[in-house]
């Protein structure tokens, strides 16, 4: 499937507990211009109304008939069934409600709906880092090509999503990859959203400056504090990074154990990425232990980021070498260090969602 020469059109809304944004992709492209609604996140009959407005709207403006609506919601929910359940952001939908079938029973199309972090992974892998990252192996000609996906978010939480040979992975509860609630090495006791998220970063810096700061204190105002040598709290703030890291790097090693692919940072503290890179890529490619003591790589692969030009280009180096056939005079190829890379974003957590959500849509419609 190619979105980018698809010319299908299809409704698109970027669902947050503030504010919805509604648009429309052809082509992997938005063809209108945004419009922007309140949530209306604790009032079902004002927040339904305000969700069909919008959709209408954007109708009023287009030129030609969508074949679906497809968007994406954050948080775990009966997708498949297009029923929105208890949603700490989006308290109106409490107990369970049927927006997909209200929707296709208003606008008479197919409706799509996912979770935000699974749309971003495959939004990523159909149109943004996957097929990016092979079109450049190829180009430096490496045989190696990637066809698996982890695309985690970095905000307010820590969202997740799989895909495999362009394959959306969404498990049979509709709830694959809640990577929030995995458990922390590094805080036992904790799941990895702890660790992974705005207030890991606030409550590790607060716990440790000198000086006096309000509770409200963001991820950004903390950022700038580690980058200012002259700051009294710079040690603070960079330890909060490097802890965020520390736990980034545990859960994607952990993810990687289990999916054997590239993985894509996206979200708000993409931003703050060289702060907290180089100890995520120590957590991965460091050490574990067994009993006895020993020390082993914490994972088989090595793990490369690929936002540095000199780590992309190792990345692609091709170490392969010819081994013989047993038994035969004949020989053949064998690459002996497996390899993963880790790079942010360049699409952004927004587009990536709504490419994600315009690809599902296609997937799963009738040519």
């Amino acid at each position: 499937m190619n979105i980018w020469s698809d010319k299908r059109v299809v409704l698109t809304l970027d669902a947050g507990g503030t504010n919805f944004v509604f648009s429309a992709i052809k082509s992997g492209e938005e063809i209108v211009e945004p419009i922007c609604k309140p949530a209306n996140a604790d009032n079902l009959e004002v927040c339904l109304q305000t969700i069909i407005d919008g959709f209408r709207e954007v109708l009023n403006v287009l030129q030609e008939k969508p074949v679906a609506i497809s968007f994406a919601f954050p948080g775990p929910a009966d997708y498949k069934n297009g029923i929105i359940g208890d949603l700490p952001n989006l308290p109106a939908f409490k107990g369970g409600v049927a927006l997909g079938p209200m929707l296709e029973e208003y606008f008479n199309i197919p409706v799509f709906i996912n979770n935000d972090g699974d749309l971003f992974a495959y939004g990523e892998a159909l149109g943004g880092v996957l097929p990016e990252i092979n079109k450049r192996l190829k180009a430096e000609n490496s045989a190696k090509q990637y066809r698996n996906l982890i695309g985690v978010t970095l905000g307010t939480g820590f969202g997740g999503g799989l895909v495999h040979n362009d394959e959306l992975f969404i498990g049979d509860n509709s709830i694959a990859a809640e990577v929030w609630l995995t458990s922390s090495r590094l805080f036992p006791e904790r799941f990895a959203e702890e660790g992974i998220s705005t207030r890991a970063i606030q409550r590790v810096f607060l716990e440790n400056a000198i000086g006096q700061y309000p509770d409200y204190l963001m991820p950004k105002d903390i950022h700038d504090i580690a980058l200012n040598k002259n700051q009294s709290d710079q040690k603070a703030a960079l330890l909060a990074f490097e802890q965020f890291g520390k736990c980034l790097g545990d859960s994607l090693a952990n993810l990687f154990t289990i999916t054997d692919g590239i993985a894509v940072i996206g979200g708000g503290l993409t931003g703050a990425y060289q702060l907290y890179m180089p100890a995520a890529l120590k957590e991965m490619n460091g050490k574990c232990h067994k009993a006895n003591g020993e020390a082993l790589p914490r994972l088989v692969q090595k793990v490369y980021n690929i936002d540095n030009e000199n780590e992309f280009l190792e990345f692609a180096k091709d170490r392969s070498k010819e081994i013989k056939i047993p038994g035969t005079d004949k020989t053949i190829k064998y690459d002996p260090i497996p390899k993963l890379a880790v790079c942010s974003s360049k699409l952004g957590a927004s587009r990536a969602i709504g490419l994600g959500a315009y690809a599902f849509a296609l997937k799963n419609l009738p040519e």
